[in-house]
């Protein structure tokens, strides 16, 4: 017999158990997303009108992922019913392209993993949080085909409501942080700024006196047949001078785009097309400015401010900042040492508590030890115990059935109500699978153990002699396979 004859006759339409990632989990994101939550959840995902950060450690498997598509969900719904008081999401999880980015700025000796990892500073954190939150609001801005980030809208009655500052903050943070390859750095620019009705004739100023006193000049001569003019160097004096406001600030630009590209170590810009849009803004204009052009944090919480203040016009009263799935990108490749060289900087108070923001860090749980074996110097920095941080995600027994009883509901045919136990013989009972289920730990270990089961459960039975229940032999067996993999996993000798 095969697996899904035995679920239908127990009036199951689909396997209940047959992912692992909820990031593919068509039963969790159809049916779980918003009715089946981890104990502490209230915790983890706060009150959006006041974000909040959390810091929460748990084993693979344990549900980080599907929590941080839960909040995504909560927020969206949230967007949805306070509209002008929402909440920006920022996913921080595809660590891959800023790294790699990172480790070329490095020099051939320095490009070694874990050298790379030890550069890493706060404020490449912050160029990342503020590439990816940039990119996915000019995205929506201008209504690109496919935009970046998580889904949100932006009413372009609200973009009509940046003042001319807040429009030229926004072309500054574009021009830094713009990560799109859809379009031409230039070309998308002036998409944004024409969409922000920003007039940039100011900017030719010294270029318009060039021009016109080189034409005035020569005019001129040639009108009153001052030929012996073109002989006398004054001349030429006149019109290198009347150039020069126009070379002086072609230069501070260019000087300010190297600045930006040398030291926004995440990003993707080239010096060139950065310093003609930079020529766009007057010397008034940007005079005093904050810019990611020197390695220091200061500037990058001044333009984390006013990235948060354009949102607020735009009706987003917070920024809510998803960390998760540091242990996959190639560069740490699952290394605890890794993954604690990366993430250690960002467990700054002054960062983690920064006003309007939440950070929501779902972390693996291998970086506690070296949580417990830091100094006072460190916690004084991270404030941790000021960050709603959670040691440890677990799961118990109860909750973990309660997890499989709600995903045998979600899959029942129609007019159907099928229920865990009647899977099983009527020696495994309710309070043997809780205690079963208690040392599975996680949601994964159980979907695997659940899967497994129903499929060496149907292998010992064919067609023509089947058998609906799963006996307690058949249970014990599988189960006790199980815990001995999950145990090898956990001591690094088997793939989990």
């Amino acid at each position: 017999m095969n697996v899904q004859q035995f679920l239908e006759y127990h009036g199951i339409a689909s396997s209940p158990f047959a992912d692992e990632d909820a990031q593919t989990d068509l039963v969790f994101k159809e049916h779980c997303l918003r009715d089946v939550y981890h104990p502490t959840w209230d915790k983890i995902y706060g009150d959006p009108s006041e974000p909040a950060t959390s810091v929460v450690f748990g084993e693979k498997g344990a549900g980080k992922t599907a929590i941080r598509l839960q909040i995504v969900e909560h927020l969206a719904a949230y967007n949805r019913e306070h509209s002008g008081e929402g909440v920006f999401v920022i996913t921080y999880d595809d660590l891959n392209p800023f790294l790699d980015r990172f480790r070329d700025t490095l020099s051939t000796r320095r490009q070694r993993a874990d050298r790379v990892l030890s550069e890493w500073k706060l404020w490449d954190h912050i160029d990342a949080v503020l590439s990816l939150g940039v990119t996915s609001l000019i995205d929506r801005i201008l209504e690109t085909s496919q935009p970046t980030g998580v889904a949100t809208e932006v009413a372009a009655s609200r973009v009509q409501m940046l003042d001319r500052n807040q429009a030229r903050d926004l072309l500054l943070l574009a021009a830094c942080y713009d990560m799109s390859t859809a379009e031409t750095v230039k070309g998308r620019w002036h998409r944004l700024r024409k969409q922000l009705k920003f007039r940039t004739f100011r900017s030719f100023a010294d270029m318009a006196l060039g021009a016109v006193t080189t034409v005035t000049t020569l005019s001129v001569a040639a009108f009153t047949g001052s030929w012996s003019w073109f002989e006398h160097p004054w001349l030429y004096l006149i019109i290198a001078a009347s150039w020069m406001p126009r070379l002086w600030r072609v230069v501070r630009c260019f000087f300010k785009a190297r600045g930006i590209v040398k030291h926004v170590r995440t990003g993707n810009r080239v010096t060139g097309p950065l310093r003609q849009i930079l020529a766009h803004f007057s010397a008034g204009e940007i005079a005093s400015q904050p810019l990611p052009n020197k390695q220091r944090t200061d500037d990058r919480f001044e333009l984390l401010d006013k990235f948060q203040g354009i949102l607020n016009t735009l009706g987003f009263g917070g920024v809510i900042v998803l960390v998760d799935r540091v242990d996959e990108p190639h560069l740490i490749n699952g290394s605890a040492e890794q993954m604690r060289a990366f993430l250690w900087p960002m467990l700054d108070n002054k960062f983690l508590k920064h006003p309007g923001l939440g950070l929501k860090l779902l972390l693996p749980i291998d970086l506690t030890p070296f949580l417990d074996r830091e100094d006072r110097e460190f916690f004084q920095r991270s404030r941790l115990d000021k960050q709603n941080m959670i040691r440890s995600l677990e799961w118990t027994g109860e909750a973990l059935y309660d997890i499989a009883c709600a995903r045998i509901s979600a899959c029942a045919m129609p007019d159907r109500s099928p229920t865990l136990t009647e899977l099983f013989a009527d020696e495994i009972t309710e309070s043997r699978l809780v205690e079963a289920m208690r040392t599975l730990r996680v949601p994964r270990n159980l979907f695997k153990f659940m899967y497994q089961l129903f499929v060496a459960h149907c292998n010992a039975y064919t067609e023509t002699q089947p058998e609906w229940k799963i006996s307690s032999e058949m249970f014990e067996s599988v189960l006790a396979v199980c815990v001995r993999d999950q145990d090898k996993v956990e001591r690094g000798l088997q793939a989990g």
